[in-house]
């Protein structure tokens, strides 16, 4: 592999490491904060296998990056504009509804991923997302079961989940751009663009099913492929890599 696409590959490994992570982080913040103590754990669950998944991304994006970087040098020690995580993955939880709006569209989508990523000419990849799919599967049902309860549900449930859907919605085109043509020939990545179809069905037959209507398309909001976020995303890190910014290198 030359080393043009040798890098390529790494960045594409770690946007993968990277929404893993960041969307895990999301979730770990409503420890104690959940509306029940079943979703309290639910939530918490669904961050950890989050987390997993990141750390066997970063460790590979690390080894193929060749620079002595582990997955936690990935996590705690890079700054917000070498994440390559998409925005949708680092948008505030807000309430319940829009944490649950986030994690359905994510979620759908990474399924979708990582069923195409079982045949990548890759063998850590391959076998990392055979291990996880299963996961994302609960992952996406969990968060489409608790549409259809809030879309169907009382009317101030049904309004803050449409308003959680407004405020993620316009994220969503990220989750599309095209891969990269030489590691697309390769095998090396999935092209996400040629899940948008299926991916617009099974999003469809849930909203049909909460009896929401989908929400207006409007211009969409991209970047955070290319190391341009949101506000969001620095406030999250200066929290989430505190410690070994304070006391760099501190292990247990």
């Amino acid at each position: 592999m030359d080393k043009a696409l040798s890098q390529k590959h790494v960045e594409a490994v770690t946007a993968l490491g990277d929404d893993a992570l960041i969307l895990g982080q999301r979730l770990g913040e409503w420890c104690g904060h959940a509306p029940t103590l079943e979703l309290d754990l639910s939530l918490a669950n669904l961050g950890l296998d989050l987390i997993g998944q990141a750390q066997f991304f970063l460790g590979y994006a690390g080894e193929l990056g060749g620079q002595g970087h582990d997955a936690d040098a990935l996590a705690y020690r890079r700054d917000v504009y070498s994440f390559r995580n998409c925005l949708l993955v680092e948008q505030p939880n807000g309430d319940f509804g829009q944490t649950i709006a986030r994690q359905f569209l994510f979620s759908t989508w990474q399924k979708l991923l990582f069923e195409e990523m079982v045949s990548l000419s890759d063998p850590r990849l391959t076998a990392i997302a055979e291990k996880a799919v299963k996961e994302i599967g609960y992952h996406a049902r969990f968060a489409a079961d608790w549409v259809v309860r809030l879309g169907d549900g009382t009317a101030e449930s049904r309004q803050r989940m449409i308003a959680g859907l407004a405020w993620c919605w316009r994220f969503v085109d990220e989750l599309f751009d095209p891969a990269d043509a030489d590691l697309v020939a390769a095998r090396l990545v999935v092209n996400p663009a040629i899940l948008r179809e299926v991916w617009n069905e099974k999003v469809q037959s849930v909203l049909d099913d909460a009896g929401l209507d989908r929400p207006a398309a409007g211009r969409g909001i991209t970047g955070g492929r290319r190391g341009r976020h949101s506000e969001h995303l620095g406030h999250l890190l200066s929290e989430m890599q505190f410690l070994q910014r304070a006391y760099p290198g501190a292990s247990w």
